[in-house]
């Protein structure tokens, strides 16, 4: 009986997911028609739209080390990738308006491409390279301009709870862009979320934010010992999480 119960409670958050982004994503993208930029509807998806997410998802959210961050400064932003739900928890937890480097497929979906193409943000096909690095270039360029970033260096969900190796080719931008990269710690998305379902499950999501690290002098020959030091500064803070959670990859929440 629970576990039916379950499952209704799971598609009830589901369907209400949904409605609640149908519904915020066409208000988007008025509010970016009447302003003409992308700054408003970015700040709704960071304190309206994430947070009823979070809310739906019966998650609460930890933020640490928001005083790492410079207001008014570019950065990219290096991320783990746990969970579907790790988009609305880095929405609402970095306290700027931000963009991501998405996957190509989302092209093809008609009203979420609408609003990644309106808020400015950058499609990546890892098929097709000399599309993608058309596509980096304009990373850059936005990037120089004073836009804020994220990417998931490890380019898929982890689905051990293990961070995977990270892709230079993400951070390249950065480099070319002179920005700093800020390693971001996601802990416990995968447990109110799991990848791969829509099986929900009240809980504490923990996200920490390291010290960014400066790209000055660099360039693209350096991006793999770059690659790998925001991998370590993002596996130690996300090691961090995990003893102040008492969980470790394989095993249960308390």
């Amino acid at each position: 009986m629970t576990a039916v119960l379950w499952r209704l409670v799971n598609f009830l958050q589901a369907a209400l997911i949904g409605l609640w982004s149908l519904l915020w994503i066409p208000l988007a993208l008025v509010a970016r028609l009447v302003t003409f930029s992308p700054a408003l509807p970015l700040a709704m998806a960071r304190k309206i739209w994430a947070p009823g997410i979070l809310a739906l998802s019966g998650a609460r959210l930890e933020v640490r080390g928001v005083e790492n961050l410079e207001p008014g400064r570019s950065y990219l932003f290096a991320v783990n990738h746990q969970s579907q739900l790790d988009i609305p928890v880095v929405f609402q937890g970095l306290p700027m308006n931000l963009r991501f480097l998405v996957k190509d497929e989302l092209r093809r979906i008609p009203l979420l491409s609408w609003y990644i193409s309106a808020m400015g943000m950058v499609y990546i096909d890892r098929k097709d390279r000399p599309r993608a690095l058309r596509h980096m270039e304009k990373m850059t360029a936005s990037l120089q301009e004073g836009a804020c970033f994220v990417t998931y260096p490890e380019g898929s969900r982890s689905r051990d709870g293990e961070i995977r190796r990270f892709k230079s080719g993400a951070l390249v931008p950065a480099l070319e862009a002179q920005v700093p990269v800020v390693p971001v710690a996601l802990e416990g998305v995968d447990r109110v979320l799991p990848p791969g379902t829509l099986a929900f499950r009240p809980g504490r999501i923990q996200l920490a934010i390291g010290m960014p690290i400066a790209a000055d002098g660099l360039t693209p020959l350096d991006r793999r010992s770059f690659a790998r030091r925001v991998e370590t500064q993002v596996r130690a803070l996300y090691d961090g999480l995990r003893h102040r959670a008492g969980t470790f990859p394989g095993t249960d929440s308390p």
